[in-house]
């Protein structure tokens, strides 16, 4: 396991001790309207997924992995990080979210490009993509901002709570 440390954050692997700043945010409706798995609807659900966020730890591999790091943020978890890679493809992708009091302070963007810095410069990874709903601005806009590129679009995407399907964006960063 790692940690990566920037000037102001720290990305540590994510686990049950963050459950209670996990649940936080991981269940605000609103702020993740555009997500296709949150909101989380309990608190046994959000244990879930830091469960088998401590276990993908251990099963790490350069080949293989579905890493879910912390956004540490003045010693306060304020987010995650995910980076995950399958055996058969050459590209890793990223994602990311915050707590809704700490958007717009430029903390994802320092996240993920931390992230993408170093797996590229330790790991030698040299692709990335994104996905978000076509309508999620502030991911897109952010996903720009860290260099990537559009690169499709596609419908039918239902997120978690949603009533309709809406269209996905993916972006993709070569380096």
């Amino acid at each position: 396991m790692f940690v990566i440390n920037t000037e102001r954050l720290e990305l540590k692997p994510m686990n049950r001790e963050f459950i209670d700043s996990t649940h936080h945010y991981a269940s605000d409706k609103d702020a993740n309207r555009y997500m296709l798995n949150l909101p989380n609807d309990s608190i046994e659900e959000t244990e879930d997924f830091l469960l088998n966020s401590e276990y993908n730890w251990k099963c790490y591999s350069e080949e293989e992995f579905e890493l879910e790091f912390a956004i540490i943020y003045n010693s306060k978890h304020v987010g995650g990080l995910s980076l995950t890679k399958r055996a058969d493809e050459n590209v890793v992708e990223i994602g990311w979210i915050l707590a809704r009091p700490f958007w717009h302070q430029g903390i994802a963007f320092e996240a993920a490009h931390s992230a993408i810095s170093y797996f590229s410069e330790t790991f030698q990874v040299k692709h990335f993509i994104a996905h978000c709903d076509s309508q999620n601005q502030a991911s897109y806009l952010l996903m720009e901002k860290l260099g990537m590129k559009w690169i499709a679009v596609s419908d039918g995407r239902l997120n978690k709570k949603a009533k309709e399907t809406t269209s996905e964006y993916v972006y993709r960063l070569d380096l």
